[in-house]
């Protein structure tokens, strides 16, 4: 459902796709830094609100902006998102995320030529601390290695590649680890550019670097080996 549709008058290169749920008055800052990160690039943004009465989207004050509702849960949220969406290229941006300097430059760069299907960015979080850099970086060479980045990394995708395979799939956790698996088994190509969004530490400073780090582990080995999303989303949610 639609709370308040503003069609922009030039169809966008890429449209920016935001998940959000209980984010009231943080939408703001992140829709001035997509527009300072964009300049002068034609960039569709479009917030979808996984709660009924659209409760963080009616705090949003800035005009030229998609909002919309749909039911909670990241995949069906980004998947109405990009249904409503009239870039050649999609962006899921996760609310709590920054995007470096030159991101849709480089993102054209590497899907412009048709080798690329999908592809996210390094990543770093917004943490002095040692241990979350160090935590940080191994995430890098984990997604580097494995070619799964996770949705904190950004992905981004060639919009006619994500719907011929069909979007994220409707589960209720670690969709944005099937997709890329799914892409991987299809034998698609996924680019991690190095350039780094910048996430928020807070999970990890209120839980404990290293407990979160092998929990989060431990789900996403799980799931490797079978183990339903939704079991997982239980477990996951249980131990926060």
């Amino acid at each position: 459902m639609s709370l308040d549709r503003v069609c922009p008058e030039q169809s966008p290169t890429v449209s920016v796709i935001v998940p959000v749920l209980h984010e009231a008055g943080r939408l703001d800052p992140l829709i001035d830094h997509v527009r300072q990160i964009a300049g002068a690039e034609p960039v569709e943004l479009i917030l979808v609100d996984g709660s009924p009465g659209g409760d963080s989207i009616r705090t949003v004050t800035r005009g030229g902006v998609t909002l919309l509702t749909a039911p909670a849960g990241r995949a069906r949220q980004m998947n109405a998102g990009a249904a409503a969406a009239q870039g050649d290229v999609l962006l899921f941006l996760h609310a709590d995320t920054r995007l470096p300097a030159g991101a849709f430059r480089r993102i054209a760069e590497t899907l412009s030529d048709g080798r690329h299907a999908a592809g996210a960015f390094d990543l770093r979080y917004d943490s002095d601390k040692a241990s979350v850099r160090i935590i940080a970086r191994a995430a890098c060479l984990r997604s580097r290695i494995t070619r799964i980045p996770y949705g904190d990394q950004a992905h981004f995708f060639r919009r006619d590649y994500f719907e011929a395979i069909g979007g994220y799939a409707d589960i209720p956790f670690l969709e944005d680890v099937e997709i890329m698996r799914r892409i991987k088994a299809r034998g698609g190509r996924i680019c991690i550019l190095p350039d780094p969004v910048v996430t928020s530490a807070r999970r990890q400073e209120s839980e404990g670097v290293l407990y979160c780090t092998l929990r989060n582990g431990a789900v996403v080995a799980l799931y490797c080996m079978g183990v339903s999303p939704g079991r997982l989303a239980r477990f996951y949610r249980k131990h926060q």
